[in-house]
C-alpha cells in the first residue's frame, strides 16, 4: 500500500471545496537483528526486504550475496511494522556495532482516521490561533526573495519561520529539507526568540519528521509547497498542528485543523 485517500479542504482563487485526495503512505518499520531491535525507519511500505537488504548493506552490516534470511514479526492493517533478519555472528559486519538508535515516537491514537473533521485526542495541542489564507502565499513570496543558494543552484531546500503578523523571523537553505528546518529552530534558540514562531513554511513536502520538529518547537502552521505525507496528517491532526500543503500558484489544500483559518466557509 502506497497511497491511502485522506480528505482535506482544497482552496483556490476564491473557490473552497472537500477534496479526496491520494497521499503518500508514510509508516514505521521497526527491523530486528536476531531478534533484538536494531532501527525504526520511516518508508512508504512495499518493497520492506529489498529495503532492509538495501540498508544493511549501506551500512556495512550484511553484504553476503546470499539470501538474507527474514520473517515478518507485526503487520498493522496488512503493512509490515516489524521484521526480524537472522544473520550469523561471523556474517555480521563492523557496522552493526554502529548500532543506530531506535526511533522513539509518541503513540499516534489517530492514525488510519482520514476525515478532514476534528479529532480527539489525549495529550496537550498547540495553542488554536486564528489567521488568514490569502497571507500565505505572500509569506512564500518573501521566503523565495532569500532563497540566494537556490537560485544559484536550483538544488537547495529551505524552511522560514514568521511571527503571528508575518514578520519573517529567519530562513535557511540546505541541501535536505530536515536540515533547513533544524537551522531555523536552532537560529532562533539562538536568538531567544523561538517562542514567536508560528508559521513554518518549507519548500518541499512534508513527512512525518517536519510535523514532529515543528511540535517540539511549538509552532502550530506548516505550509509547504509540495505534498504532504500520511503520516504527516496522522501526526498534525494529533498534534494540533494546521498542515497545510500545495500552497503555490495562489491554490493551497488543507489536511489537518482547517478551523484555524479564519476566511473558511464551514467545514
Amino acid at each position: 500500500m502506497q497511497t491511502i485517500k485522506y480528505q482535506g479542504f482544497k482552496i483556490a482563487s476564491n473557490n473552497q471545496q472537500k477534496v479526496d485526495d491520494f497521499l503518500v503512505v508514510e509508516a514505521a518499520l521497526q527491523i530486528n537483528i536476531n531478534n533484538t531491535p536494531y532501527t525504526v525507519v520511516m518508508r512508504t511500505p512495499d518493497d520492506d526486504v529489498e529495503l532492509v537488504r538495501g540498508l544493511l548493506f549501506a551500512e556495512d552490516i550484511y553484504k553476503k550475496t546470499a539470501p538474507l534470511p527474514y520473517k515478518i514479526i507485526k503487520k498493522d492493517a496488512e503493512v509490515i511494522s516489524v521484521i526480524n533478519v537472522d544473520i550469523s555472528k561471523e556474517n555480521l559486519g563492523k557496522g552493526y556495532l554502529n548500532k543506530r538508535t531506535l526511533l522513539s515516537v509518541s503513540s499516534c491514537g489517530i492514525c488510519g482516521k482520514q476525515e478532514l473533521k476534528d479529532i480527539k485526542v489525549a495529550g496537550n495541542k498547540l495553542e488554536h490561533i486564528l489567521f488568514s489564507s490569502e497571507n500565505l502565499h505572500k509569506m512564500f513570496a518573501k521566503m523565495t526573495t532569500f532563497q540566494e543558494t537556490f537560485k544559484k543552484t536550483g538544488g537547495s531546500h529551505a524552511a522560514a519561520i514568521f511571527d503571528k503578523n508575518q514578520n519573517l523571523l529567519t530562513i535557511k537553505e540546505d541541501i535536505g529539507r530536515h536540515n533547513a528546518v533544524d537551522k531555523t529552530v536552532g537560529d532562533l534558540l539562538q536568538k531567544e526568540s523561538l517562542k514567536k514562531g508560528n508559521y513554518l513554511l518549507v519548500s518541499g513536502r512534508v513527512s512525518y519528521e517536519i510535523v514532529s520538529k515543528a511540535f517540539i518547537a511549538k509552532i502550530p502552521i506548516i505550509v509547504a509547497v509540495s505534498a504532504c505525507s500520511s503520516l504527516a496528517v496522522d501526526f498534525a491532526k494529533e498534534f494540533g498542528i494546521c498542515l497545510i500543503g500545495f500552497s503555490r500558484d495562489q491554490k493551497m489544500t488543507i489536511y489537518s485543523n482547517p478551523n484555524y483559518l479564519n476566511n473558511l466557509e464551514n467545514v
